[in-house]
Protein backbone atom coordinates (compact mmCIF):
# COMPACT_ATOMS: atom_id res chain seq x y z
CA UNK A 1 0.00 0.00 0.00
CA UNK A 2 2.95 2.18 0.75
CA UNK A 3 4.06 2.06 -2.75
CA UNK A 4 0.91 3.36 -4.11
CA UNK A 5 1.18 6.50 -1.83
CA UNK A 6 4.23 7.11 -2.96
CA UNK A 7 3.56 6.84 -6.68
CA UNK A 8 0.39 9.39 -6.45
CA UNK A 9 2.36 11.58 -4.37
CA UNK A 10 5.09 11.81 -6.85
CA UNK A 11 2.20 12.11 -9.50
CA UNK A 12 0.89 14.76 -7.58
CA UNK A 13 3.97 17.07 -6.91
CA UNK A 14 4.64 16.46 -10.72
CA UNK A 15 1.61 17.91 -11.42
CA UNK A 16 1.57 21.11 -9.23
CA UNK A 17 5.74 21.46 -10.74
CA UNK A 18 4.32 21.10 -14.10
CA UNK A 19 1.42 23.97 -13.49
CA UNK A 20 3.95 26.45 -12.90
CA UNK A 21 6.47 26.58 -16.08
CA UNK A 22 6.07 28.45 -18.47
CA UNK A 23 5.08 28.62 -22.21
CA UNK A 24 6.83 31.31 -24.28
CA UNK A 25 5.82 31.63 -27.69
CA UNK A 26 7.94 33.64 -29.67
CA UNK A 27 6.84 34.82 -33.23
CA UNK A 28 8.68 36.71 -35.75
CA UNK A 29 6.24 38.91 -37.57
CA UNK A 30 9.12 41.28 -39.03
CA UNK A 31 10.06 40.95 -43.02
CA UNK A 32 13.59 39.51 -41.93
CA UNK A 33 14.96 36.75 -40.21
CA UNK A 34 15.79 37.16 -36.55
CA UNK A 35 17.47 35.19 -34.36
CA UNK A 36 15.95 34.96 -30.66
CA UNK A 37 18.05 33.78 -27.62
CA UNK A 38 17.41 33.26 -23.93
CA UNK A 39 19.54 33.16 -20.84
CA UNK A 40 19.32 31.27 -19.14
CA UNK A 41 16.85 29.41 -20.92
CA UNK A 42 16.30 29.08 -24.35
CA UNK A 43 19.74 29.10 -25.97
CA UNK A 44 19.16 30.56 -29.55
CA UNK A 45 17.63 29.83 -32.57
CA UNK A 46 16.90 31.00 -36.39
CA UNK A 47 13.15 32.12 -37.01
CA UNK A 48 12.25 33.22 -40.39
CA UNK A 49 9.27 35.66 -41.16
CA UNK A 50 5.92 33.79 -39.66
CA UNK A 51 7.79 31.58 -37.56
CA UNK A 52 7.14 30.54 -33.60
CA UNK A 53 9.72 29.24 -31.98
CA UNK A 54 7.23 27.16 -28.29
CA UNK A 55 9.77 27.10 -25.69
CA UNK A 56 9.14 26.12 -22.26
CA UNK A 57 10.51 27.20 -18.94
CA UNK A 58 10.73 26.08 -16.19
CA UNK A 59 9.23 27.65 -12.50
CA UNK A 60 11.79 29.38 -10.74
CA UNK A 61 13.71 30.50 -13.36
CA UNK A 62 14.77 34.49 -12.20
CA UNK A 63 16.76 37.31 -13.59
CA UNK A 64 16.15 35.78 -17.04
CA UNK A 65 16.28 37.32 -20.84
CA UNK A 66 14.87 36.77 -24.39
CA UNK A 67 16.29 39.46 -26.96
CA UNK A 68 16.30 38.75 -30.95
CA UNK A 69 19.60 39.17 -32.65
CA UNK A 70 19.78 40.32 -36.40
CA UNK A 71 22.19 40.25 -39.73
CA UNK A 72 23.69 36.77 -38.26
CA UNK A 73 25.78 33.95 -39.92
CA UNK A 74 26.28 30.81 -38.30
CA UNK A 75 28.34 27.79 -39.39
CA UNK A 76 27.45 24.02 -39.19
CA UNK A 77 28.88 24.13 -35.28
CA UNK A 78 26.68 26.95 -34.53
CA UNK A 79 29.74 29.75 -34.27
CA UNK A 80 29.39 33.08 -36.42
CA UNK A 81 28.21 36.82 -35.24
CA UNK A 82 25.23 38.99 -35.53
CA UNK A 83 25.01 42.52 -36.29
CA UNK A 84 23.22 42.95 -33.14
CA UNK A 85 22.54 41.29 -29.90
CA UNK A 86 25.33 38.79 -30.32
CA UNK A 87 26.30 36.43 -27.90
CA UNK A 88 30.26 35.62 -28.18
CA UNK A 89 29.86 34.08 -31.18
CA UNK A 90 27.11 31.68 -30.44
CA UNK A 91 24.17 30.56 -31.88
CA UNK A 92 22.82 28.95 -28.52
CA UNK A 93 23.47 32.09 -26.15
CA UNK A 94 24.61 31.41 -22.53
CA UNK A 95 26.11 34.80 -22.04
CA UNK A 96 23.53 38.19 -22.67
CA UNK A 97 23.71 39.63 -25.94
CA UNK A 98 26.09 42.59 -26.99
CA UNK A 99 23.86 45.95 -26.79
CA UNK A 100 21.80 47.48 -28.67
CA UNK A 101 18.98 44.69 -28.01
CA UNK A 102 15.82 45.06 -26.68
CA UNK A 103 15.09 42.70 -23.96
CA UNK A 104 12.16 40.91 -22.31
CA UNK A 105 12.96 40.16 -18.79
CA UNK A 106 11.20 38.34 -16.56
CA UNK A 107 11.44 35.76 -13.18
CA UNK A 108 8.81 32.95 -12.57
CA UNK A 109 7.21 32.46 -9.54
CA UNK A 110 8.91 34.59 -7.67
CA UNK A 111 7.82 36.06 -4.42
CA UNK A 112 3.98 35.81 -3.60
CA UNK A 113 4.49 33.21 -6.45
CA UNK A 114 3.96 36.10 -8.85
CA UNK A 115 5.58 36.26 -12.62
CA UNK A 116 7.26 39.29 -12.73
CA UNK A 117 8.35 41.05 -16.54
CA UNK A 118 9.10 43.71 -18.53
CA UNK A 119 11.10 44.84 -21.67
CA UNK A 120 13.69 46.98 -21.43
CA UNK A 121 15.89 49.28 -23.63
CA UNK A 122 18.59 50.37 -21.42
CA UNK A 123 20.83 48.41 -23.49
CA UNK A 124 19.60 49.87 -26.71
CA UNK A 125 17.01 48.81 -28.73
CA UNK A 126 17.10 46.88 -31.73
CA UNK A 127 13.94 45.33 -32.81
CA UNK A 128 10.07 46.04 -31.95
CA UNK A 129 8.64 43.67 -29.33
CA UNK A 130 5.42 43.11 -27.73
CA UNK A 131 5.73 41.39 -24.69
CA UNK A 132 2.29 39.84 -23.58
CA UNK A 133 0.85 37.09 -20.83
CA UNK A 134 -1.83 34.70 -22.91
CA UNK A 135 -3.16 33.24 -19.96
CA UNK A 136 -4.29 32.37 -16.01
CA UNK A 137 -6.26 35.02 -16.73
CA UNK A 138 -4.20 37.30 -16.85
CA UNK A 139 -4.16 40.23 -19.76
CA UNK A 140 -0.56 42.57 -19.38
CA UNK A 141 0.27 43.50 -22.88
CA UNK A 142 3.66 45.55 -23.13
CA UNK A 143 4.56 47.01 -25.82
CA UNK A 144 8.19 48.46 -27.67
CA UNK A 145 7.81 49.46 -31.48
CA UNK A 146 10.90 52.47 -31.25
CA UNK A 147 13.31 53.81 -28.95
CA UNK A 148 10.98 55.87 -26.98
CA UNK A 149 8.62 53.24 -25.95
CA UNK A 150 6.56 54.43 -23.23
CA UNK A 151 6.14 51.08 -22.02
CA UNK A 152 10.13 49.97 -21.61
CA UNK A 153 12.64 50.49 -19.04
CA UNK A 154 15.11 53.32 -20.01
CA UNK A 155 17.23 53.52 -16.93
CA UNK A 156 17.33 51.36 -14.19
CA UNK A 157 14.96 53.38 -11.72
CA UNK A 158 12.05 53.23 -14.04
CA UNK A 159 9.14 51.51 -12.34
CA UNK A 160 7.80 49.13 -15.28
CA UNK A 161 7.74 45.59 -14.44
CA UNK A 162 4.47 44.13 -14.61
CA UNK A 163 3.15 40.72 -12.52
CA UNK A 164 0.97 37.94 -13.06
CA UNK A 165 0.36 34.64 -11.50
CA UNK A 166 2.86 31.91 -11.15
CA UNK A 167 1.74 29.66 -13.99
CA UNK A 168 1.17 32.20 -16.92
CA UNK A 169 2.43 31.36 -20.51
CA UNK A 170 3.69 34.00 -22.35
CA UNK A 171 4.34 35.47 -25.88
CA UNK A 172 7.17 37.79 -27.70
CA UNK A 173 6.33 38.89 -30.52
CA UNK A 174 9.18 40.57 -33.09
CA UNK A 175 7.67 43.33 -35.05
CA UNK A 176 4.03 43.40 -33.71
Amino acid sequence: MSLIKILLFSIFALCLISTQAARFDIVNRCSYTVWPAGIPRGGGRQLTSGQTWALDVPAGTSAARIWGRTGCRFDGSGRGSCQTGDCGGALSCSVSGRPPTTLAEYTLNGGNNLDYFDISVIDGFNIPMEFSSTSNGCNKVLTCRDSNCPDAYHQPNDVKTVTCPGGTNYRIVFCP
